[in-house]
């Protein structure tokens, strides 16, 4: 049973076409026409989520439960917010922190820091903020696509592996870290650090991940500290 609020859309829409292209190419004439027709991104806007992204965070939270009543989470890579939105929502009483370059509008419930993790004092400013270690640090953070898949992938995992380096430095023991990596397999290096540092490590595909996406979560379970 889930948390609160359905982590699926509720209800049958009609199907939306474009009347025209003009002034598009072929791709951005293929993206509006998904947007259009996507029923998370309808449902996102229907519950005021910034993103549909919202969505694969409540599915992956309930699935695996880490969104506690009065947890402490920091969400990496926040803008635009869904993330962190959801974050306030499950964690009833909790504190949230989101951390980001790109400034985000302010989110009820949360901070919001437009900062870079990578700066050597943000470990201990976001932990400063949730008043001691994090129970969950999140990254749905993605580098923009080059259309290089490899190239696409190495990005993608750097991200990830910078986010795991963090998670490592402010989570409590038996913490939770769940981040965004690429099908095609978690780098070797990484699973293998991940399996250390972690009782679990698994791979899960939420269904609000586009079918034809090559995305994945990584979520880790019991922080060994």
């Amino acid at each position: 049973m889930s948390k609160g609020k359905s982590s699926v859309p509720t209800g049958r829409r009609a199907t939306v076409r474009v009347k025209t292209a003009r002034g598009r190419t072929v791709s951005q004439q293929r993206w509006l026409q998904r947007q259009l027709n996507d029923p998370y991104v309808a449902e996102a806007k229907k519950r005021g989520y910034r993103s549909r992204a919202a969505f694969k965070l409540l599915q992956l939270d309930d699935q695996f439960r880490f969104l506690k009543h009065g947890a402490r989470v920091v969400d990496l890579g926040a803008a635009p917010g869904g993330w962190t939105q959801v974050s306030v929502e499950r964690s009833r009483g909790g504190t949230v922190v989101g951390i980001d370059l790109t400034p985000v509008e302010p989110i009820a419930g949360a901070t919001v820091l437009a900062k870079d993790f990578y700066d050597e004092d943000a470990p201990e400013k976001l932990k400063e903020l949730l008043g001691g270690e994090a129970d969950v640090v999140l990254s749905d953070m993605a580098a923009s696509a080059t259309g290089d898949p490899q190239i696409d992938h190495l990005r993608i995992m750097a991200l990830a592996e910078a986010a795991h380096d963090f998670a490592r430095q402010i989570l409590k023991q038996g913490g939770t870290f769940v981040a965004k990596v690429l099908r095609g397999g978690t780098e070797r290096t990484l699973l293998d650090q991940l399996k250390r540092d972690f009782a679990k490590v698994r791979h899960v595909k939420p269904e609000a991940s586009r079918a034809d996406s090559a995305e994945m979560y990584v979520v880790g379970t019991g922080f060994r500290g």
